[in-house]
């Protein structure tokens, strides 16, 4: 490297070769991520007429040449000559950077666009792009390669980018290639991207392409979507969106759990004042003072889960990474809810130590959906990926909205409004009191110490072992078979907790209700990592947790109703697979011994079995003491009985507890544990013919 350094090493590139030399600065990446964000660029832009209100169908089609096309039946893009530059606003939309109708002319309140560099970006980075105007009552049409106007000469088998092509000399034109209504108006960019630029692997998104279009279907209501993969010739596919509904529709769909509130809107207007450039007709930019109007639109629910899904937009953009607008929505919400939760304090039973502890943002965001959306002019990106709002007094009007809207509903002396209140203020109380709990069991050390072994229930049989990933946690019915389990386990690393019966069923009972069960908080102690949004895994003192109940119906019911509890508070030991019931036997059959042979038991776990077993008995010749022993407890076997079938790791059989499909497991949960009991019984009478009699304890 010369240390020579003067003015001739400086580099001015002008027009789009800064695009094509720095493109991720403009689209972030050149993976398909980049490739998808031109797209977004181009859809964005006939998105914000029918933001508008100057259409309702925007159709984007993949061919399979690769390349892509989005239609739109908007004003379409102007073709009269710009003055200051003497070209069509055509070329000067797809050529020139920063030059649009979105730097505050008027033609657009609100809009996604805003630096004037997306179109003029993707044909920088385009091999060809084609543009179709219909206005006027004529057809527009001008090709580019590479950001540079010009003529392809193209085949008679269609557009291609390998077409020869020749750049205008004299000066460009916009050509007219056909007549329309002069009623119709629209635009039409198909445009193949730059594979110079872009990896060889980067591709389009079908799936992204659907999210996205559903989004935006749900945001700007009444525009239609249609979106159509040709890539496939034989099985193309097309897909179409529309919602009336707006953000409330779009919260039913991505709630990820079942709803405890309606959904509610929540929606407001004001205005604020900025310091802005303004462009004046001399060409000179001067600071103004602005007024600029501030739509503010919100809807929420609270669901049964633990997880919050919050997504927020300006205008039609989506901001992944909050701003403003969301950091507002959060004030107003944290607000509003410790507003009203002092006020109830006295309901909630929020006295002694409980009323020292401060409702924080965690304990509200519990369950909740949210779409916070917000319609302003001009706002302040960081960056073009627009992934962040700067724009700072958008803060203070949402916080307001939502305080006031929020606190009316939630203040409301209507019956079904006041119910879910209710519902809503215990929930978030419910999950104050858990944090408050995790916070003083992350305190307490793993594994016992002088300082825990006066914190876990006196009932708990420990083990000594500190390797969690060996230790097994036996959750047994009663104090019968905890006796005989004793003398059964291998006290290393095989631990016992006794439950009372029937412990409380958890999907009918509230959180609140279920901190305060004995057994209940019994086992999440004993376990010790926490238990619904606190729940940690890593923090598990055992490795297995096995549920050994009686082989009966009533066993059945304690085993459902401890899984209950395990899959609405502990769910990621499930997830994880660490969630094991024990398969102790039905009947014991006793072999007789003869000259050659010892006497031998045979332990078997079903009629069928059982038939089976006597059947092959008979065959061999073998005698067998015809009072077959059927077990309908635990404690109904000794020690080594017990230990030989249902403990010892070297010859026991244990059911692993799964939810790969957690929908269908949350449905299954609902049926047999809910509040909705016609379903339930529909399930039982059916099932009535299949119940084995000789299994109820009776």
């Amino acid at each position: 490297m010369s240390s020579d350094y003067s003015a001739r090493h400086l580099s001015v590139l002008e027009g789009l070769e800064a695009v094509r030399k720095r493109p991720g600065m403009y689209i972030g990446t050149t993976d398909s991520r980049g490739l998808m964000h031109c797209l977004w660029e181009i859809i964005d832009n006939s998105v914000d007429e029918a933001l508008g209100g100057f259409g309702d169908r925007i159709e984007v089609i993949l061919y399979p040449d690769d390349s892509v096309e989005v239609r739109d039946n908007g004003r379409g893009i102007p073709v009269d000559v710009e003055p200051k530059t003497g070209l069509t606003g055509v070329e000067v939309v797809m050529t020139k950077l920063h030059a649009g109708g979105k730097f505050g002319g008027g033609s657009y309140a609100a809009s996604g666009g805003l630096h004037g560099v997306g179109a003029s970006v993707v044909n920088a980075l385009s091999e060809r792009l084609d543009v179709w105007v219909d206005r006027g009552g004529k057809t527009h049409h001008m090709a580019f390669r590479r950001g540079e106007p010009g003529y392809f000469g193209d085949p008679a088998s269609g557009a291609t980018p390998e077409a020869e092509f020749s750049p205008f000399v004299t000066g460009s034109e916009l050509k007219v290639t056909g007549k329309v209504a002069k009623a119709r108006t629209g635009t039409r960019i198909r445009y193949w991207s730059d594979r110079q630029i872009f990896n060889k692997s980067a591709s389009f998104s079908y799936e992204d392409l659907l999210t996205r279009a559903r989004q935006t279907a749900f945001l700007v209501p009444g525009l239609e979507l249609v979106v159509r993969d040709e890539r496939n010739p034989l099985e193309p596919t097309e897909e179409s969106f529309r919602f009336e509904g707006g953000a409330k529709d779009f919260v039913d769909f991505v709630a990820p759990d079942a709803a405890v509130t309606s959904t509610w809107e929540l929606k407001g207007e004001a205005s604020y004042t900025e310091t802005v450039p303004v462009l004046k007709p001399n060409g000179h930019l001067v600071s103004e003072e602005v007024e600029r109007s501030c739509v503010v639109d919100i809807a929420l629910r609270w669901g049964k889960g633990y997880d919050s899904e919050i997504r927020s937009f300006v205008n039609i953009i989506s901001t992944p990474k909050g701003g403003t607008h969301q950091s507002g929505f959060e004030q107003g919400l944290v607000k509003a809810m410790r507003k009203v939760i002092e006020a109830n304090a006295r309901r909630l039973k929020l006295t002694g130590k409980d009323g020292a502890e401060r409702i924080e943002k965690d304990d509200i965001m519990a369950g909740l959906t949210a779409v916070v959306t917000v319609r302003i002019p001009e706002p302040q990106f960081e960056g073009q990926t627009k992934e962040v709002l700067g724009t700072t007094p958008v803060r203070g009007i949402v916080s307001k909205v939502v305080e006031k809207e929020l606190g009316a509903i939630m203040s409301s002396t209507k019956r079904d409004d006041k119910t879910q209140a209710t519902i809503v203020m215990e929930k978030i109380v419910a999950e104050m009191r858990a944090r408050v709990a995790a916070r003083k069991q992350k305190e307490i050390s793993r594994r016992k110490n002088a300082l825990e072994t006066s914190s876990l229930p006196a009932k708990l049989a420990d083990c000594r072992s500190n390797d969690v990933e060996a230790s097994e946690l036996f959750i047994v019915e009663g104090d019968s078979a905890l006796g005989t389990a004793k003398l059964a386990r291998r006290s290393d690393f095989q631990a016992l907790l006794p439950i009372r019966g029937k412990i409380l069923n958890v999907q009918k009972a509230s959180v609140t209700d279920m901190l305060h069960n004995a057994e209940c908080a019994s086992i999440i102690q004993v376990i010790g990592a926490g238990s619904g949004r606190t729940f940690e895994l890593d923090q598990a003192r055992y490795g297995k947790i096995i549920l050994m109940t009686d082989a009966d119906v009533d066993g059945a019911h304690i085993r459902t109703l401890l899984l209950t509890l395990f899959f609405r508070y502990m769910r990621p030991m499930v997830d994880a697979g660490r969630v094991y019931a024990a398969v102790p036997p039905l009947h014991r059959v006793e072999v007789m011994g003869s000259a050659r042979r010892e006497r031998e038991y045979i332990y078997t776990y079903s009629e069928k079995e059982l038939n089976d077993t006597l059947r092959d008995l008979k065959r061999a010749g073998r005698k067998f003491k015809e009072d077959i022993q059927r077990y309908k407890g635990l404690g109904e076997m000794d020690a080594d009985q017990l230990a030989e079938t249902t403990m010892d790791p070297e010859h026991r059989m244990l059911r692993r507890i799964t939810a790969a499909d957690a929908q269908a497991a949350e449905r299954v949960f609902e049926l047999l544990m809910g509040n909705d009991v016609g379903p339930r019984r529909e399930f039982i009478v059916a099932g009535a013919a299949e119940l084995d009699h000789s299994r109820i304890d009776a």
